[in-house]
């Protein structure tokens, strides 16, 4: 049904064609593998699902692409809702991912909503423009985001405890960060943290040096070792190598989800997942990148809490669905599996909604078997909140990304 305001018919599932970056992280056959698609040349870090300004994707309405932020703003009220149009001024609040690592993502943290507005802000005022490379903010909302593994996925998230980076750095680093540790255990977390970032650069490489002698010697022993050889051979003069030993490393098994807050320091090592995050692109980065690092506003920003890794498992709702813990306004994130006896039948009433399909094939439809969208792996489509209940049948396994009712 069309309406007034839209000459498109907004109460229908439509299909996605969606955008790729190729960063230099990626991978060269995770995202391709899962699409059908050979190996590729450049490597494929991520595929974007959404309305993001900078890569919107392609809906098909009315047997046209158009880019799915140029159909919401024909009729945001009807397309998202009015609860979620008016919360966040017509646009859609979620970005959906594919992230396929094959190298080690920079170590980064994202500001809440009052550092993102202020910094905003304030960076707008200074007259830095939105290209210049010392740009933290972006935008002027906060970023909250889940990992959801589809192979094994390691990380690193948020500061050990005290105890354990001083075990782990005494085995490291028991010359050139002796006095550093002392003051960990004397200062606290922040103090020693803005230390590793503002040694010179004398005192980094002899840090490094050292760190990287006593991990050869303890790699059999613990995977922490391990990552700090695997990172000195991606930023060998990065002092982000010894991240290992300061932040929780985390692996995650397929079907498996993190939660990361604001300011709480994470990075992506390895793996193939998917990645659910607040529509927004403001990021500090705190090592393992060429990019530019703001240090007094990276601490400014980040939680400098103890803390331990908390893995998500989806809780069912259904004989068909499960849902992920929601910690964000913005997104839920659900797992729907149908098989040749199960089907999957939505709520009449919901928020905007995109389906992805990780494996196997599915029909989508509303009323209407005989006009079903088919998706197969790596395939994706948007769902107006104006459309009416939908079903879903076929053998395949789906994820949902949608607005918390």
């Amino acid at each position: 049904m069309k309406t007034a305001d839209s000459p498109y018919n907004i109460n229908q599932a439509s299909k996605l064609k969606n955008p790729i970056q190729t960063y230099a992280w990626g991978s060269h056959t995770d995202i391709q593998q899962l699409m059908g698609h050979p190996p590729t040349p450049e490597p494929w870090a991520e595929l974007w699902m959404g309305a993001h300004p900078v890569a919107p994707s392609q809906v098909l309405v009315n047997n046209k692409w158009i880019s799915l932020d140029t159909f919401i703003h024909q009729s945001p009220g009807e397309i998202l809702g009015k609860k979620t149009a008016k919360a966040y001024q017509n646009t859609l609040p979620f970005l959906f991912k594919l992230l396929a690592a094959e190298k080690p993502l920079s170590i980064q943290a994202h500001p809440d909503g009052i550092q993102s507005k202020n910094g905003f802000d304030r960076e707008n005022l200074l007259g830095i423009a939105p290209n210049d490379p010392r740009r933290n903010y972006k935008d002027s909302r906060h970023k909250p985001e889940c990992i959801c593994a589809l192979t094994a996925f390691t990380g690193l998230k948020g500061f050990r405890k005290v105890d354990d980076i001083a075990a782990q750095l005494a085995l490291l680093c028991p010359e050139n960060l002796l006095e550093t540790m002392a003051m960990l255990r004397t200062n606290g977390l922040k103090p020693f943290f803005k230390a590793l970032l503002t040694f010179s650069i004398a005192q980094k490489t002899a840090i490094i040096r050292e760190a990287l002698q006593n991990a050869k010697k303890h790699a059999h022993e613990n995977p922490v070792f391990e990552w700090v050889l695997t990172l000195s051979h991606y930023y060998p003069d990065d002092i982000g190598i010894l991240s290992p030993a300061v932040l929780n490393l985390f692996h995650l098994a397929p079907g498996e989800a993190l939660f990361l807050p604001a300011g709480e320091l994470h990075a992506y090592l390895a793996g193939f997942g998917i990645e659910l995050m607040a529509n927004s692109d403001n990021v500090l980065r705190g090592g393992l990148t060429p990019k530019h690092i703001d240090v007094p506003e990276l601490l400014n920003v980040l939680n400098f809490s103890e803390s331990t890794v908390s893995i998500l498992r989806p809780e069912n709702v259904s004989d068909s669905e499960a849902k992920y813990p929601a910690f964000a306004e913005e997104f839920s994130l659900h797992i729907i599996h149908v098989t040749n006896t199960t089907t999957y039948a939505s709520p009449a009433h919901r928020g905007p909604e995109i389906l992805l399909c990780a494996q196997g094939t599915a029909d989508l439809f509303i009323n209407d078997p005989a006009a079903s969208i088919r998706l197969d792996a790596g395939e994706s489509a948007f769902i107006p909140a104006s459309a009416a209940a939908y079903t879903i049948t076929g053998n395949a396994r789906i994820y949902k990304a949608g607005v918390p009712a």
